[in-house]
C-alpha cells in the first residue's frame, strides 16, 4: 500500500497538483476565485446539457466522455498503441463531429447568447396570465376544426421568427386568437408568437422539422410546431384543422390528443415557475435600474 501511495503522490507532484494546493493555502483569495471559476464552468455545462439533452449531440458528448476516460486509462497503464490511436481519434474525430453536429451546437450557442442577463440574475419570473385564454381558444377551435398554431417564447429569443410575420403587440384574448385563425383571413396562415403575455406577432413562418421518421398524419402545421421546439426552447400549441385534436410540441417531441384540461396543466407546469424571493443584493441592483 505504501508503494502505491508514494507512486500516487509522486504523480501529483509531477503534474504540479501539490504545489498548486500549497499556493492556494497561502493565498485564500485564490480559493475564492477558484470556487467562482468552478461555479461559472458548472453553470455553463448545465446550460449546454439542458439544451442538448434531447438532441443527437448528446450522443456525441457521451462518446467524447468515453474517449477521454479510455485515453486517460491507456496513459496511466502505459497502453501505448491504444493511447496513440485514441489520441489520433480525439485530434481529428472531434473536428469532424463538430461539422456533423453543427445544427445542435449552433442551437446551444444561440440559447446561451439569447438568454438575457436579467434572466440570469433575476430569480422571480413574471407571472404568465394568458394560459387560460389560449386554452379556451384551442378548445373552441377544436370544436370547429379550425387550425391554430400558437408559440410561447421562453428563454430563447424568437425575434427573427417574429420578423417574418406581422407585429401586433396585443393582449392575448380568446376572441383575438379565434379571429386571427379564421380561414381566409389575412393572418390565419402561420403562427402567433406569444411573449410576456402579449401576442407579439402573427402569420409567422416557423422552421419545419426534418425528421424522416415522423408519421405522415402530421401536416405542415404540426411539422412547424415540432421544428420550432427543436431549434429553440419554445412551446407550441397546435389544433388540427382535419381532426380538431389539440397537441403540444416541446423539445422536438409532440404530445397528441390533449383535452383542454390536460393542455392547461401541461402549459402551467412548463411555463409557470414558482416565485422565489430574490437575494438582497439582487433586489438593490434592480431597484437602482
Amino acid at each position: 500500500m505504501g508503494t502505491i501511495y508514494e507512486a500516487f503522490m509522486e504523480m501529483l507532484e509531477d503534474i504540479g497538483v501539490l504545489s498548486y494546493i500549497s499556493t492556494l493555502m497561502a493565498h485564500p483569495l485564490k480559493i475564492v476565485l477558484l470556487l467562482l471559476d468552478l461555479a461559472i464552468v458548472l453553470f455553463l455545462v448545465l446550460k449546454v446539457f439542458r439544451t442538448l439533452k434531447s438532441t443527437r449531440a448528446m450522443q456525441l458528448i457521451k462518446g467524447i466522455v468515453v474517449l477521454l476516460v479510455a485515453n486517460g486509462i491507456s496513459s496511466i497503464f502505459s497502453l501505448n498503441i491504444l493511447h496513440t490511436v485514441l489520441s489520433f481519434v480525439m485530434d481529428y474525430g472531434i473536428l469532424l463531429a463538430i461539422v456533423v453536429f453543427q445544427p445542435e451546437l449552433r442551437k446551444a450557442l444561440e440559447q446561451v447568447g439569447n438568454a438575457s442577463l436579467k434572466k440570469f440574475i433575476e430569480v422571480e419570473e413574471e407571472e404568465i396570465t394568458c394560459i387560460p385564454e389560449v386554452v379556451k381558444a384551442a378548445k373552441d377551435m377544436s370544436k370547429t376544426k379550425t387550425g391554430m398554431l400558437a408559440v410561447f417564447e421562453r428563454e430563447t429569443s424568437l425575434g427573427e421568427i417574429a420578423h417574418t410575420g406581422v407585429f401586433l403587440n396585443s393582449d392575448v384574448s380568446t376572441e383575438l386568437l379565434i379571429n386571427i385563425f379564421i380561414p381566409d383571413t389575412p393572418l390565419h396562415d402561420g403562427a402567433v408568437i406569444i411573449k410576456d403575455n402579449k401576442i407579439q406577432a402573427a402569420s409567422c413562418i416557423l422552421p419545419l422539422t426534418d425528421k424522416a421518421s415522423l408519421d405522415r398524419i402530421f401536416g405542415t402545421r404540426h411539422r412547424a410546431a415540432i421544428g420550432v421546439s427543436e431549434n429553440t426552447d419554445a412551446i407550441a400549441v397546435v389544433v388540427s384543422e382535419e381532426t380538431g385534436t389539440i397537441s403540444l410540441a416541446i423539445e422536438g417531441k409532440i404530445i397528441r390528443d390533449l383535452t383542454p384540461e390536460q393542455l392547461e396543466k401541461e402549459l402551467k407546469k412548463r411555463l409557470i415557475k414558482p416565485k422565489v424571493k430574490k437575494p438582497y443584493l439582487v433586489n438593490k441592483i434592480m431597484e437602482k435600474k
